[in-house]
Parts: structure tokens; C-alpha cells; sequence
């Protein structure tokens, strides 16, 4: 394809233009060209025998000449760490390897998400193939809250743990951990939360973000950095001498849960994350985990696996046990041998998933009630309820930034008037950082987070005091960054150019995530041919392009907002839409279809 072949709209003027003139779609937002250089463009074009698209969105994703070969093609052999860069690793690795040669039972305890069931999963599959005994510990969500709690871990340790690993928590749980500490439980937290300056009496505290880690590798989910544990422990033992008489375990298989855990907890699929799913997606389409097997199925998945299926059918699906159900659901299944009980704990899974669906559906409505009745907050969308249930807040919470474009916190309180809350937040502000702030000032019970995503616990009667504080921190982030509500689009595309060889070409730049975003195109003055509702909340549409190309595209949960009901309004009429280009299963192996995100009148 010739450079200017006009299948891409040029940016007007330097860095992130206004495209296609929308400053203010239907549902209210500015379209943004994606700054990327169309000189370096062209160079990776032709350095790389590329088409000018795949190019393009290399560009606009930063992607220097030098990195494109590792980013088309991410590699494991190339970007896997020494894992002694991370702090304490070598004292964890060290113990652990001395606790399978001794024959201790190792304790794992997880957290009740998708990342702290792969990385607990990961753990007990690793100690099974080295011969050492394990046992994985869940909490309840709503009796024992996030985290280590002091009662479980003694627990533990009656029971014969002589060390636990605290995987996806532990990096604040000082009271916890000095209680095992002072019973002689060794404790190793693997973790990536934020960590304050003063760390709980761990035996070991392995933390990309701890702030004497030097390691750079503070982007790793919790299962990353678990990953990274095993190979520690891995050379250890082999130094050691332990594979003498056994096998070693090949740890690329279990990097399926690797790229679980790093997709389901939303961070940046770029450098060492992005080789972990890339690798780990080619593992899950093996089947070699009969747990992952098992809900594939169940969940209806056709095709080969992405970070797609990863993130919205597989993840909410293991993230169920915890949310409404039983905690320890997800971990058993992933760590399951047995087909038919894998079967049998995937249906459970799904019967609590829908369950999870209308628990959360009836809270978002009152969510979304209260958050139009109270006075606008800029920094921040606070909403509380009594009875609202801990396991779908941070679903809701997620689901009010997206419509408000800010960060928002859900708040369930309880009879005793403490709230559980959950907060998400919007690129480059750090809620973590400033709940953390809150616990330090005296608003929080206790809280912590990352970047994108937070929790706490907070009386009610410090409620309206919190809110003042985030909003006040957050909206002054927001100023300083400029953010404002916008969706950065590749490009322009034409509609008859969407065919399955253009989407063959653009899935080389994935997997697509937090990050790495999937590539998003506007369809320029395209008229809507027909519009029918789907379900309770979706809108297929049939559109044709100027050039005379048609597309089937869909609008997912477009009722749910005022875009469904314009759309809807726009038939025979010009209309620009913003969304991806994707395969279309149920028509066949060549079909795609558009799933729009946006929509402006032309």
C-alpha cells in the first residue's frame, strides 16, 4: 500500500489534532489523532516491509525502529529479567528452595481476584512438580477482608506451615505480619502494590514497587512477579542439586496464568508484561490447563484465545468465586487436574458469574441515581450505599469512571457503618498513591492500590471528609496533566477497506491492553442503513461507507447511555463512528464487523 493511499486521515498540525473536527461527540468527547510521527512511519515501513497501517499504529505507539522487531514479535528469550534485580528476591528464593528440600508445607495466601488466583495457582503447580506439599489459602471477601489477616496466618501455622507466601497483597499488612512473625511464621510477600517507606516485618518483601527497588520492573502484575519468584527458586534448586533424581518443571507452561493475571488486572501490556501474554495466549490455546479448558467452554469461547476472551470472558468468570461466592473458587479450579471436576467447578463459576451480573446491575442503577442527585465532584465520582455488596463495587466503579470520564470510588456500607470501597481511575492519575495519602491523613481505616486501581475501608462518618480530599487531590492532578475527556483514534478508515486481511495485519501489533491499545479507527461520514437493538442494551447497525463499502458493526451496552438511543436516530444520515475493527465469529472464519465506541454527527 502506497503511503498516501488516504486510508488514513493526516493529523492537523502537531500532536494530538482534532480528528475529523469532533470536538464533542454524542457522547461527549474530543476525537484525537494518536500523535505518532508519519517519518518514522514510513521508516518502519520500509526498514520492515510493512503495510503503511501496521506502520502507522507502530508509530503511534512509539515503537522506534530498533524496538519493532521485539515488539511485532515479543520474546520472552529477549526482555525475561535476572530476577535478583528485585530486592529481597535472593532471601526469598533461598528460603523457599530450603523449604521443598526440607519437606515443609509451604503456605500460599492469595487474594480473591484474578491475579492473586493465578499467582497463587502458579505457585502450587510450580511446589507440586518440585515434590513439595502446598496449600493455598483464600480469604473471604466479606468476613476477612482484603489481605493478610493475623487469625489465618496462625491458622496456618498450626496447621504445619513452616513458611507462607502472601501473593497480590502483604506490602501494607504490618499488625498481620508481626503477629506470624512473633509466632515464627516466615512469610514472603510477593507483590506489586505500592509500598510506603516503611515496609511490614516480612521475612522477604518482593516488590517491583517497593521504593528501594531498583529492579524497573514496577509495570508486573502480581502473577509477573510470582513468575519471577519461580525461576528463582527454580535456579536455586537446581543449583542445589535437587534435580538429580527428578525432572525439572518447565515453567513456559504455566505462563497461561501469567497472562491471565496480567490482562485481568489491567496493567500496561508493554516490555516484559506484553512477552508474558503474548507467550502465555500461545499456551492457553494448547488447553493444557483443564481448569482454563473447562471455562473456556463453558463461556461459550470459540476461536483462538486474546486478550479479549482473557479479559471479559474468562477473567469475570474465576473473579465470580471471589466476588459473590466462594473465594477459593477460582484458585482450585486453576490449579484442577481432574476433566470432569474441572467441568463441574467451571459451571459453578459461570451459575455465580450471572448471579454477579444482576447483583451488580441492581447496584449500578443506584449507583448511577445517586451520582446525578449529588453535587459534581471534578476529581472524583464518590458514591455510597448501604447493603450495596463488597463483591461488584469495583465492577461499578469502573463502569461510573467510563460514563463520568473521572475517576470514581463505590463505597458498600455496612450495618456497623464501615464501608469497603473500590476505586478506578483515568491515565496518568495515580489513585493509588493518593488513597494511600487518605490512610496517612487519618481518613482511612486502611487502603492501597496502583496507579489505575484502589481499596479501602473507611468509617461512614468519614465518607463526605474522604471524598473532599480526593477530589480536591485528584482534580488537581487532572489540571496538571490537562486531562480531559477524549478518545484517540489510529486514523480514518474506510469502510470497504475493513476486510479480514486488514485485521490480519493489525493483530500482528497486538495483544492489545492497557498500554498497548487496541487500534481504534473513525469511519468518516458513513450512513447508517439499519439499526435494530440487540438484547436489552446492544445496537447492530449496517452501514455504508461514501466510497460505497458496507460493514456490519455493533454498539455494545449502547442503551445505556444517551449514544444508543442517537444512534439510533441516525439512520440515513451521515455519521462518523469511532471504534475497532473485529472478527466476526458467528458470521464466519472471514467475516468482521465494527464495534463502536463513538459516534459524532458528519
Amino acid at each position: 500500500m502506497a503511503p498516501d493511499s488516504g486510508l488514513f486521515a493526516k493529523p492537523s498540525g502537531q500532536g494530538r489534532a482534532c480528528l475529523l473536527d469532533v470536538a464533542e461527540s454524542l457522547s461527549g468527547k474530543r476525537w484525537e489523532q494518536r500523535g505518532g510521527d508519519s517519518r518514522l512511519a514510513l521508516t518502519l515501513a520500509q526498514r520492515f516491509d510493512l503495510p503503511e497501517i501496521v506502520a502507522r499504529v507502530l508509530a503511534n505507539r512509539d515503537v522506534v525502529p530498533d524496538a519493532a522487531a521485539l515488539y511485532l514479535e515479543p520474546s520472552l528469550r529477549d526482555q525475561l529479567p535476572d530476577p535478583s534485580r528485585l530486592a529481597d528476591m535472593g532471601a526469598a528464593a533461598m528460603r523457599l528452595a530450603a523449604a521443598v528440600q526440607a519437606g515443609e508445607t509451604i503456605a500460599v495466601f492469595g487474594d480473591y481476584d484474578v491475579d492473586g488466583a493465578t499467582s497463587s495457582a502458579l505457585l502450587q503447580r510450580f511446589f507440586a512438580a518440585v515434590g513439595a506439599d502446598t496449600r493455598i489459602y483464600i480469604p473471604d471477601r466479606i468476613a476477612e477482608g482484603y489481605g493478610p489477616n493475623g487469625p489465618a496466618l496462625l491458622r496456618l501455622k498450626r496447621e504445619g506451615a513452616g513458611v507462607c507466601v502472601a501473593v497480590d497483597c502483604g506490602t501494607t499488612a504490618h499488625a498481620a505480619l508481626a503477629e506470624a512473625a512473633e509466632a515464627g511464621l516466615d512469610v514472603i510477600v510477593c507483590d506489586h502494590h505500592v509500598a510506603e517507606p516503611a515496609l511490614p516485618p516480612a521475612y522477604a518483601l518482593v516488590n517491583p514497587n517497593r521504593l528501594d527497588d531498583g529492579s524497573g520492573l514496577g509495570q508486573l502484575a502480581a502473577v509477573g512477579v510470582t513468575f519471577l519468584l519461580t525461576v528463582a527458586v527454580n535456579r536455586a534448586l537446581r543449583q542445589a542439586g535437587w534435580y538429580g533424581a527428578r525432572p525439572e518443571p518447565r515453567l513456559l507452561e504455566l505462563l497461561d496464568l501469567v497472562a491471565m493475571g496480567t490482562v485481568c488486572d489491567v496493567v500496561p501490556l508493554t516490555g516484559l508484561n506484553r512477552a508474558f501474554v503474548a507467550q502465555g495466549l500461545k499456551v492457553l490455546r494448547r488447553r493444557g490447563n483443564p481448569g482454563l479448558a473447562a471455562l473456556a467452554d463453558v463461556a461459550g469461547m470459540e476461536g483462538a484465545p486474546g486478550t479479549y476472551h482473557a479479559g471479559f470472558l474468562l477473567g469475570p468468570r474465576l473473579n465470580a468465586g471471589g466476588r459473590v461466592g466462594r473465594a477459593d473458587l477460582g484458585a482450585r479450579l486453576l490449579t484442577c487436574l481432574d476433566p470432569a471436576e474441572a467441568t463441574a467447578l467451571a459451571s459453578e463459576l459461570d451459575g455465580f458469574n450471572r448471579q454477579r451480573q444482576e447483583i451488580e446491575r441492581q447496584v449500578l442503577d443506584q449507583a448511577i441515581a445517586q451520582a446525578e442527585r449529588a453535587p459534581r465532584r471534578d476529581g472524583v465520582t464518590l458514591v455510597a450505599g448501604q447493603g450495596w455488596h463488597p463483591g461488584v463495587i469495583g465492577i461499578v466503579a469502573g463502569r461510573l469512571k467510563e460514563r463520568y470520564d473521572r475517576p470514581a470510588l463505590v463505597i458498600a456500607l455496612d450495618e456497623r457503618g464501615i464501608g469497603k470501597g473500590s476505586a478506578r481511575s483515568v491515565p496518568n492519575v495515580d489513585l493509588g498513591a493518593a488513597v494511600i495519602a487518605a490512610r496517612q491523613a487519618g481518613l482511612l481505616i486502611d487502603g492501597g492500590g496502583h496507579a489505575m486501581a484502589a481499596g479501602l475501608t473507611v468509617a461512614e462518618a468519614q465518607v463526605g471528609a474522604l471524598g473532599d480530599f480526593l477530589d480536591e487531590r485528584l482534580s488537581r492532578r487532572m489540571a496538571e496533566t490537562g486531562w480531559r475527556p477524549a478518545l484517540g483514534c489510529d486514523g480514518v478508515l474506510a469502510a470497504g477497506a475493513a476486510d479480514a486481511g486488514l485485521l490480519e495485519q493489525l493483530e500482528r501489533c497486538g495483544p492489545f491492553g492497557q498500554g498497548n491499545p487496541e487500534p481504534r479507527f473513525a469511519l468518516s461520514a458513513v450512513r447508517v442503513a439499519d439499526a435494530r437493538p440487540v438484547g436489552e442494551t446492544h445496537l447492530r447497525l449496517r452501514v455504508r461507507g461514501s466510497e460505497g463499502g458496507n460493514l456490519k458493526a455493533i454498539c455494545f451496552r449502547a442503551f445505556e447511555s444517551d449514544l444508543g438511543p442517537a444512534l439510533a436516530q441516525t439512520r440515513g444520515r451521515p455519521v462518523h463512528l469511532a471504534g475497532k475493527l473485529r472478527a466476526d465469529t458467528w458470521a464466519g472464519p472471514d467475516a468482521v464487523q465494527f464495534v463502536v465506541d463513538d459516534a459524532a454527527l458528519a
